[in-house]
Formats: C-alpha cells, sequence, structure tokens
C-alpha cells in the first residue's frame, strides 16, 4: 500500500506551504492523481485521515480527482484517451494502430489547491 508514503508526502508539502504562508489550519486540499498512478482513493483518504489526527490538519476534507490516460498514437500522432476496457491494445480512432503509443497524461500526482487559514 504506497498511499500510506504517499499520503505522507502530501502532509510535508501541505505542512511546508501552510508555514510559508503563516496558516494554522487546513480546511481543505484537492489532489489529482493519473489513472495509471495505481492510486486508490479510499486507501489515500484513509491514510490521510489517520496521519493528520492530532495535527492541524485533522478534518480537513481531501478531494480527489482522477484524470484518464492519454496517448499520442505512434503512427499518426493523435492524441486521445483510449476507452478504459482497451488500455493494452488501444486502437488510434484516426489511423487504427493498436501498439506502441507514446504516454502523454496518465501519470500524474499533485496537489492542485489548497484551502487553509
Amino acid at each position: 500500500m504506497h498511499e500510506l508514503s504517499v499520503a505522507e508526502s502530501l502532509i510535508k508539502i501541505i505542512t511546508e506551504e501552510m508555514a510559508r504562508h503563516n496558516l494554522d489550519k487546513l480546511l481543505k486540499v484537492k489532489v489529482v492523481y493519473g489513472q495509471l498512478s495505481a492510486i486508490v482513493p479510499e486507501a489515500l483518504d484513509t491514510a490521510f485521515e489517520v496521519l493528520t489526527l492530532g495535527t492541524p490538519l485533522a478534518g480537513a476534507v481531501m478531494e480527489l480527482e482522477q484524470k484518464p490516460m492519454a496517448v499520442r498514437c505512434r503512427r499518426c500522432g493523435h492524441e486521445f484517451t483510449p476507452a478504459r476496457e482497451d488500455v493494452v491494445r488501444m486502437p488510434c480512432p484516426c489511423c487504427a494502430a493498436e501498439t506502441g503509443h507514446a504516454i502523454i497524461a496518465g501519470r500524474e500526482l499533485y496537489i492542485e489547491h489548497i484551502e487553509a487559514e
């Protein structure tokens, strides 16, 4: 379960950012993660909740948003989002090439915004 280490890293970043802006209480954090990042949202939310108990981050709302995978066709260069069931064989909607595409999105993991006071 790598969500625990992800939550620890998020907490470190949030704490540093709050200190930089002289903020004491976290209200909400929005985290964006890619379809291919192997994040289990419920596990990340639980890890964050447990690790923030008794801290200024306790009780904060964690909003999670998943970004879909996007690829660039190896043959024609068309960018598209494959259907969820087609993540191994991803036929290009323009030229029908099925494999070898470059992944251009779906591995993200970042804090989009923090609300604190």
